[in-house]
């Protein structure tokens, strides 16, 4: 499909290396942040700066990539937000983790509008944005998410087309990151017995890695947990509690009970009640070891 005109609003960890990409590929990208700074950065890199989030909606294209659902909400419902000022026929492309309530509602207002919506969260952190390695997980119209394709080519290696309807993207995404904090849970409890038991943290990890548990998030997740590396945070403890959060409440709307993911709500509060919320989520991984008489992840 060639060049495309494309709106980026967030520029945190995630969004500034997802819109460097974009600039990389050849797509003309329009910038915007709520702070300037990192708005400068990509436009340093070729990006026009967006001053308003209206400014930033005169595209084919517009991709939000936010912390949560009340970000979401402010630039899309918002005065001068995207609803109001997309054109009619152009896509609102939501990379953020949010929960299915609010993605059926992004749907519903963009259909009213005459707008479009596709959800195409990712899996990766922020190195794997950075080297356009992400896993896109997209859900939307066939032929809207056939038109996307040079953008999904652009941030990332693979794109899973998971359903027509966009919530059924953001139901794969909380599941994903649910399962990833369940890793980081038990790989910080079997760490913690081990190490008590004077085994080395790292040669336990090689051996893992190395046998039954030869997979990405045994080895990034246990590689922090090992080297106690939560700072600065690839992905702040606080998002790990809100992700869970959307875990349980679609639980709830389905009816399918999760005892885990309410186990690990609370091994989140715990670290957040200890001062660790703006540590990497990984940090949940070190509570245990604290528990058995080590030091704290804040230590």
């Amino acid at each position: 499909m060639g060049r495309m005109r494309i709106g980026f609003i967030g520029l945190g960890n995630m969004g500034s290396a997802m819109a460097a990409n974009l600039l990389t590929a050849g797509h003309e990208v329009t910038a915007y942040n709520r702070t300037q700074d990192k708005v400068d950065a990509v436009a340093a890199r070729g990006a026009r700066p967006a001053r308003t989030v209206a400014e930033a909606c005169d595209a084919d294209v517009v991709v939000t990539m936010l912390a949560n659902d009340e970000a979401v909400e402010a630039v899309t419902f918002g005065e001068d937000g995207i609803v109001a000022s997309l054109r009619p026929s152009a896509v609102h492309v939501s990379s953020s983790t949010i929960s299915l309530a609010l993605a059926e509602r992004l749907t519903a207002a963009h259909a009213d509008a005459g707008q479009r919506f596709v959800s195409a969260p990712v899996f990766g952190r922020p190195e794997a944005a950075a080297a356009a390695n992400l896993f896109v997980v997209a859900a939307g119209a066939p032929g809207d998410v056939t038109e996307l394709e040079p953008v999904f080519e652009a941030i990332g290696q693979r794109t899973f087309v998971v359903g027509t309807e966009p919530k059924a993207a953001n139901l794969v995404k909380v599941s994903g990151n649910f399962l990833i904090a369940s890793v980081i849970e038990s790989l910080g409890e079997a760490m913690a017995l081990v190490a008590k038991g004077g085994v080395d943290t790292g040669e336990y990890l090689e051996l893992l890695t190395s046998t039954l548990f030869d997979a990405p998030v045994y080895r990034t997740y246990g590689g922090l947990v090992a080297r106690r590396d939560f700072e600065p945070a690839g992905f702040a403890a606080t998002g790990g509690l809100k992700d869970v959060r959307l875990t349980l409440e679609a639980g709830e709307s389905l009816q399918v009970p999760l005892p885990i993911a309410s186990l690990l709500r609370d091994r989140f509060l715990t670290l957040l009640a200890t001062g660790g919320g703006h540590l990497d989520w990984s940090a949940i991984g070190a509570l245990s070891a604290w528990e058995a008489g080590g030091p704290g992840p804040t230590a």
